[in-house]
């Protein structure tokens, strides 16, 4: 049985993603699998789709949920 993953949207900040994942590509295959990471909201990172911080240097505010 897979462990339960979680998505945890951070206020003004980065999409938190708590356990493994595994990240498909267009073609169904596994390029890659992730344990406890951030997501980019605010499109300012430069390692996207990967949170680098940059969100707190530009002064993102999201929209409310």
């Amino acid at each position: 049985m897979s462990e339960k993953v979680t998505m945890r949207i951070k206020e003004n900040g980065s999409i938190r993603i708590t356990g493994t994942v595994d990240i498909v590509d267009a073609d169904g295959n596994v390029i890659e699998s992730k344990t406890d990471f951030s997501l980019c909201r605010c499109g300012n990172s430069n390692n996207k789709p990967w949170c680098d911080g940059a969100h707190k240097a530009t002064g993102f505010e999201a929209p409310a949920l």
